[in-house]
């Protein structure tokens, strides 16, 4: 075990695990940080109306409910979209180095927020959802198939949450990016078929 492995096992809580679809955090108050140890984390959000906005998805190794750091209080909700197993730190008990580790995290996750905004206000959707599947070949929510090929388990609704649109629309481009050869879907799965078409067109 590294010096930063021992620092940081010194904060932990508990280490909880989730089954797929578990509120790991309601909007409210903030006194925990937590960690993802594996599976996949989604933080999403709500508008007036009830519709879901995927915020991002955090990755084994990353960290979210950040706002524990300030005390203040948390807008979103996280949630379990796999198996996932989270570990609880308590920032009281965090060190300077810890709070290095944290502070290069926050910095990296600021930095893929800008991109995730960029991507909403100023690409077409074709392009968001290219970019959104991009993201994801490299989650839990991804396999390999049998001919090398990443499947990603994912609904055209969670597509729509994370794109900033609505399902009906969204089913039109993935229809249209299957008619292209570039994905075939099937019933809660998207299959990549050609990774460099799509991160060009991710790129448009």
């Amino acid at each position: 075990m590294t010096q930063t492995q021992h620092s940081t096992a010194r904060t932990f809580v508990d280490t909880v695990t989730y089954r797929p679809g578990a509120v790991i955090l309601y909007p409210g108050k903030s006194d925990m940080l937590y960690r993802v140890s594996s599976g996949l984390v989604r933080v999403h959000t709500m508008d007036d109306d009830g519709n879901g906005l995927t915020l991002r998805y955090v990755k084994p190794g990353e960290y979210f409910g950040e706002e524990a750091l300030a005390g203040v209080n948390r807008a979103y909700f996280a949630e379990a979209v796999t198996d996932s197993s989270i570990d609880v730190i308590n920032p009281a008990l965090m060190s300077a180095e810890d709070n290095l580790v944290v502070t290069t995290h926050l910095v990296k996750t600021l930095e893929r927020a800008y991109e995730s905004i960029y991507r909403l206000v100023g690409k077409r959707l074709r392009a968001r959802i290219a970019g959104e599947l991009l993201e994801l070949k490299d989650t839990a929510l991804a396999t390999q198939t049998e001919n090398g090929d990443t499947m990603i388990y994912a609904t055209h609704d969670e597509l729509a949450a994370a794109v900033g649109s609505v399902r009906e629309t969204v089913t039109k481009v993935v229809g249209e990016l299957s008619r292209e050869g570039v994905i075939s879907a099937g019933y809660g799965k998207i299959t990549l078929k050609n990774e460099k078409a799509l991160a060009t067109i991710a790129a448009a």
